[in-house]
């Protein structure tokens, strides 16, 4: 099956080198006011870094923002274009706190998320919806659907957003993209999509690498059947780069390289056009080499960097399921 970019279907073969996590554009909103790095508003700055990253021998990307709190949609398909990228845009939701008091996305139901999520897998994504309802839509598809847990949506009893995600993911075959910010609301969340019917090949969990105290869950969740995409890389308030590769140096270990992803989770701090410290060249350049020195074999690196991702992010068999 191929992966769903905005230019349309790229078969597995012709993926290339992948970022699994990255935001290459955020539009001033609700985010970048909780946090300015969360910006990221200019599209031939964010052009360079990508031209950066092909320089190193990148081919494609996973845009992890999703509609309505800061995806500048039209700017991805211009960027791919530009760059001959593979980008793969998200639809779904982010943490709630990212969408203003009003938003529509906190007053949607169930099935009607359900049909926002699977219109921008099937047929396009919905234009300027940090503002408006969706309404406009353009022909470039999402896809993935992204979706975040985070301690908020753990006590809300209330979990219509996480259960369209998981019934558009069946419906359409598209895998899910998770935020988490802890190893119980990981554990939670993997468990909630497949008692849904969620396949694990099709869950992937981002950012269990923050905390490198409960190894064992990590360790569970691979051999699940699920994805685990690693992006604690160069974010030395967590730990050091040198703990991250030892981490991720075990997992090949408990052989479980083919469940690892990795990418950057960028922001404006850290892309180097934006006068960020690393920039998207940075796993190639300097984060590669420390695994290899670390014992990561080449061909356990290839497994990551681009069978992974072919893998993980391309379209499975859909079975056609209602909201309800």
């Amino acid at each position: 099956m191929p992966i769903q970019t905005v230019r349309g279907p790229v078969a597995m073969q012709d993926f290339g080198f992948c970022h699994s996590h990255e935001h290459l554009f955020l539009a001033p909103g609700q985010p970048s006011s909780l946090n300015p790095a969360l910006c990221l508003d200019d599209y031939h700055q964010s052009v360079e870094e990508l031209l950066l990253f092909q320089s190193c021998g990148g081919r494609a990307i996973v845009d992890a923002q999703p509609l309505g709190c800061g995806r500048i949609e039209s700017w991805l398909l211009e960027a791919s274009i530009r760059t001959d990228t593979h980008i793969v845009a998200s639809t779904g939701f982010h943490k709630l706190s990212f969408y203003r008091d009003d938003h529509w996305i906190r007053k949607y139901e169930q099935d009607r998320l359900f049909d926002l999520f699977v219109h921008e897998l099937t047929e396009g994504m919905f234009l300027r919806t940090d503002l408006d309802e969706p309404n406009s839509c353009m022909t470039a598809k999402a896809g993935v659907i992204k979706t975040a847990m985070d301690e908020e949506r753990m006590n809300d009893p209330d979990k219509r957003w996480f259960h369209a995600a998981a019934y558009a993911a069946i419906h359409t075959g598209a895998p899910i993209l998770c935020h988490i910010e802890s190893y119980t609301q990981a554990e939670t969340l993997v468990n909630m999509y497949l008692e849904l019917g969620v396949p694990a090949g099709q869950i992937i969990i981002c950012h269990l690498d923050r905390k490198l105290d409960h190894l064992a869950m990590h360790r569970k969740l691979g051999e699940m059947g699920v994805y685990l995409e690693y992006d604690t890389i160069a974010r030395y308030k967590y730990h050091s780069d040198e703990e991250e590769a030892r981490l991720i140096h075990q997992m090949m270990d408990w052989g479980l390289e083919k469940r690892v992803l990795l990418g950057l989770d960028t922001t404006r701090e850290r892309m180097k056009s934006y006068g960020g410290k690393i920039g998207l060249d940075f796993i190639s350049r300097h984060f590669i080499p420390l695994l290899k020195h670390n014992g990561v074999s080449n061909e356990q690196i290839r497994l990551m960097m681009t069978d992974n991702p072919a893998n993980a992010f391309a379209l499975k068999a859909s079975k056609p399921i209602s909201a309800n």
